[in-house]
C-alpha cells in the first residue's frame, strides 16, 4: 500500500518533530518534508508533492495564510490542514475563503488528527469540534430561516461531520436528496460552502453541539 505524503510546516521545531514522530507510528503515513515558515515551503515544494499539508498560522517571513493563498492558485485541489492555537474568527475565514477545507486545534488527539487528515484526503470538510465549541460562545441571535424539519436533520450531521452518504444511511434517504437540502442550507444561509454553513449553524443557536 502507498503511502500518504505529509508535509510539515511549522516554526516550532519541537512541535514538528512530534507530529513526525506519531506520523512514524502509523504504516499509512510518511512525512516527505518540513518547512519553519511559508517561503521555505514554496520552495520545497516545487521540488516534492504531498498528499496534505499540516500548515501553521502563525509563521515568520511568511504566515500560513500568506502561503495557503499561493498553493491554493497553483493547485487548487492541494489537501491543506491548518493546526492552530489561535481561536479567532478571523483566521478562520481568511482561510475558508481562500478554499481550505480542514481545521484543528495543535492539542487535539493524535486520533483526531488521523482522524481529520483521513476526511480532507477524501474530499471532505473538517473542522474540530473543540474549535466549534469555542465558537458557540460567540453566539449571534438566531435568526429565522424556514427551515423544514427535514433540512434541520440534516444540517445537525452536517455540523457533525457526517458526509452526504453517512447522512443518507441515517434518514434513510437519497444521496440526491441529500444534495438537494444541502444546496438549499447553503442558498438559505447565504454560505459560499459546507464550513460557513457550519459555523453560520453554531453561531446562530440553529444546532446544538453536544
Amino acid at each position: 500500500m502507498e503511502k500518504i505524503k505529509v508535509f510539515i510546516a511549522d516554526d516550532h521545531q519541537l512541535f514538528r518533530d512530534g507530529i513526525k514522530y506519531i506520523l512514524s507510528e502509523s504504516e499509512r503515513f510518511i512525512t516527505i518534508g518540513e518547512a519553519s515558515n511559508g517561503k521555505e515551503l514554496l520552495e520545497k515544494l516545487e521540488r516534492i508533492e504531498p498528499d496534505i499539508i499540516l500548515l501553521d498560522i502563525n509563521m515568520p517571513v511568511m504566515n500560513g495564510i500568506e502561503a495557503a493563498k499561493e498553493i491554493l492558485a497553483k493547485n487548487p485541489n492541494q489537501a491543506i490542514l491548518v493546526l492552530s492555537m489561535y481561536d479567532s474568527e478571523e483566521y478562520y475565514n481568511a482561510f475558508i475563503d481562500l478554499g481550505v477545507k480542514g481545521f484543528l486545534l495543535k492539542d487535539s488527539s493524535n486520533h483526531e488528527l488521523m482522524s481529520a487528515m483521513d476526511k480532507i484526503l477524501k474530499g471532505d470538510s473538517y473542522f474540530s469540534q473543540e474549535l466549534l465549541m469555542k465558537i458557540i460562545k460567540n453566539k449571534d441571535e438566531a435568526k429565522d430561516l424556514h427551515l423544514t424539519p427535514r433540512e434541520l436533520d440534516v444540517l445537525e450531521l452536517i455540523c457533525k461531520g457526517f458526509s452526504n452518504f453517512e447522512i443518507s444511511e441515517k434518514l434513510f434517504i437519497s444521496q440526491r436528496t441529500v444534495e438537494r437540502h444541502r444546496a438549499n442550507l447553503l442558498e438559505k444561509t447565504e454560505s459560499s460552502n459546507s464550513i460557513k454553513l457550519v459555523l453560520f449553524a453554531i453561531k446562530n443557536n440553529i444546532v446544538h453541539l453536544d
